[in-house]
């Protein structure tokens, strides 16, 4: 029995089986090693420094939530029944980091399926998960229960188009992903990568961020100016129509000029010779 906390919860007993109406809301004590992870747990990534802070705080206190869990099937043929973690797999983890036995747990009566749901419902409301990580729990939901995007915002109380902008970015490849959440880019600046369509220039489009520590907006301006070589194009080819339309005005001014000079009866020669490079103008007035 560990001793680094007073345990206020009653302990369950591997054999002892609790009436349906007492085990309703019931906190009980279950042994860490009776416990494992729900597989539809949508947090992929438990970074060291957050578990030690919290393993460090239940060494102090103690676990101040009890774990959601459910009776599992996997030791059905098994006098010691095992739990299902619905929620609660991070104080589960650093329980074990600082060497608890037991955690107290509540244990609720659903299936498989239901506790999928609660599993990434608790993990998206807590909003801690990463932003892939938050896109792949919705995407779980989504598969699990065959729901249509408006059906799973209704769920998670948020709108369509909240939920079809976090899917989204599930389409950047893995490496990807690993790029921007080690550089701490944000969803916006994942949804702007979108735009383009070549996994190699997105990396090194994220990798250009991430130097310049551009901001959303800047981001977003440099992914049009990337993608818009079409659009500079016209714009020069705009630019060179003007100019020759200039040079047109200039050589119909040249002419005038040097009929308006021959009609004084001034012997005005004019020359015109072109290359490749440059048109050559001479005109030659007699003194």
């Amino acid at each position: 029995m560990n001793t680094l906390y007073k345990n206020p919860f009653r302990r369950i007993e591997a054999n002892e089986k609790i009436p349906p109406q007492q085990k309703k809301d019931m906190v009980i004590t279950v042994e860490t090693d009776r416990l494992f992870p729900n597989p539809s747990q949508p947090r992929f990534i438990f970074e060291d420094e957050p578990l030690l802070r919290l393993a460090d705080s239940i060494r102090r206190y103690g676990i101040l939530q009890p774990l959601s869990v459910r009776v599992s099937d996997r030791n059905s043929n098994n006098s010691e029944p095992s739990y299902q973690i619905i929620a609660g797999e991070r104080r589960w983890r650093a329980a074990r980091i600082i060497g608890l036995k037991e955690v107290p747990c509540i244990v609720f009566d659903i299936d498989s399926q239901k506790s999928a749901e609660l599993a990434i419902i608790e993990n998206i409301q807590r909003e801690d998960l990463n932003i892939f990580e938050q896109a792949a729990a919705i995407a779980s939901l989504i598969d699990i229960y065959g729901l249509t995007q408006e059906q799973a915002a209704k769920q998670l109380s948020s709108s369509q188009s909240y939920i079809a902008n976090k899917l989204r970015i599930l389409k950047l490849t893995p490496k990807e992903r690993t790029e921007i959440i080690k550089h701490k880019l944000t969803e916006r600046h994942a949804r702007a990568l979108l735009k383009i369509d070549d996994p190699e220039t997105r990396l090194e489009t994220i990798a250009y961020i991430a130097s310049k520590e551009l901001n959303v907006s800047a981001t977003e301006k440099y992914i049009d100016l990337l993608l818009s070589p079409k659009q500079e194009e016209t714009v020069d080819n705009r630019q060179v129509k003007a100019v020759l339309k200039d040079l047109r005005f200039f050589y119909n001014s040249v002419d005038r000029a040097v009929c308006i000079l021959k009609n004084c009866g001034i012997g005005v020669v004019t020359e015109k010779k072109e290359s490749k490079s440059e048109t050559e103008i001479t005109i030659r007035i007699p003194h």
